[in-house]
């Protein structure tokens, strides 16, 4: 079965919650909402939040607890999970019996990106690189690319990131 990739830009809902499995992998779960704004056919704007809730592995998990906080922007890939009966998000039941849906991605890459949160600047860790966050297909690895554009003798633009 094929897995769902996403690209998602938002804000941390809360901070991150770290955890480690019995094994001793680093795990942070932490909620991420995603705006969408528009102005309707009356002229109206309309504001529609969805949320996420994602789960971090190993060291980017280990990064992600460190260095972001609620209201943190970040842009994220990702697989998307399923639930295996359904093949659409995780239903579940709130404290008034309503059913809500989860949608649960478990992180594969990741970039800081600017947020309107607290205001107060941090230094965070260099991400020029965009293959350290998003791994190159494998195809091509990071030093093929590197060596292939060093060999070109026209200036050219920076790579976008393979999605």
């Amino acid at each position: 079965m094929d897995s769902v990739q996403l690209t998602l830009v938002g804000n941390l809902g809360r901070d991150p919650e770290m955890r480690y499995t019995p094994s001793g992998t680093a795990v942070a779960d932490f909620s991420l909402a995603c705006n969408r704004k528009w102005t309707d056919g009356n002229g109206e704007q309309k504001k529609e939040t969805t949320w996420f809730k994602i789960s971090a592995w190993g060291k980017q998990a280990e990064t992600v607890n460190e260095w972001l906080h609620k209201g943190d922007g970040i842009i994220l890939q990702g697989r998307l999970s399923v639930n295996p009966e359904t093949g659409g998000p995780r239903l579940w039941q709130d404290k008034e019996g309503n059913t809500r849906a989860n949608f649960e991605v478990n992180m594969s890459g990741f970039l800081f990106s600017p947020s309107k949160g607290t205001g107060v600047e941090r230094e965070r860790p260099n991400t020029d690189d965009v293959d350290a966050a998003f791994p190159p297909e494998k195809s091509e690895t990071a030093a093929e690319k590197k060596d292939k554009k060093s060999a070109s003798s026209a200036p050219q633009e920076p790579e976008e990131p393979n999605f």
